[in-house]
């Protein structure tokens, strides 16, 4: 059985264990078909993110880490500069009738999904996991998918229903912003 939770100290060697069989750099040509990761994290940014209660992760039977999803406000992740690229483009962006700010939002992803687990409903609840927890504090999350990576963008828009709200270059990739209302639960 499955089990989804908000990450803690004890996860991180899985976390990382996760990233790197996933990060996009360690990846041939036919396994990034199936979805990668993008931003690497370290164990001192994992650290540092469950201030927010900003990682979650789902585990197996065997208590093994297999899927995980990061979430944090802007100001964590302004290390990384593709998130102020985002952030800057933010006056142009509204969802649902209202205006995209740093206050009102915060960043989801990445998220990652062994691929042994992919398909079989653990977006969903690990999704939902984090949706309850930043729903507390945010009415509306965003993220950025890689225009390559079509198995992301059709898992977020069409299994979870995120909205397309953007489209911008950095370091000569195309990329797409989306954005989620967190009232709406992905549970059906």
């Amino acid at each position: 059985m499955i089990k989804t939770r908000i990450g803690n100290k004890k996860d991180i060697d899985g976390i990382l264990s996760l990233q790197e069989r996933n990060l996009y750099k360690n990846l041939g040509q036919k396994e990034l078909k199936n979805g990668f990761v993008t931003t690497p994290f370290t164990s001192l940014q994992i650290e540092e993110i469950f201030k927010q209660n900003g990682i979650f992760v789902a585990e197996n039977e065997d208590h093994t880490i297999i899927a995980y999803a990061f979430a944090a406000n802007w100001e964590y992740f302004k290390q990384w500069e593709i998130f102020n690229v985002m952030v800057s483009r933010f006056p142009e962006l509204s969802f649902n009738n209202k205006k995209i700010t740093v206050k009102n939002s915060f960043q989801y992803g990445p998220v990652c999904i062994d691929k042994r687990y992919r398909g079989k409903g653990v977006l969903h609840l690990i999704f939902e996991e984090m949706r309850i927890e930043f729903l507390k504090k945010y009415p509306i999350s965003i993220t950025f998918i890689n225009k390559v990576n079509v198995i992301s963008e059709k898992a977020h828009t069409k299994k979870l229903g995120w909205t397309i709200i953007d489209a911008f270059e950095f370091n000569n990739n195309n990329y797409i912003g989306l954005a989620f209302d967190m009232k709406k639960s992905v549970l059906k």
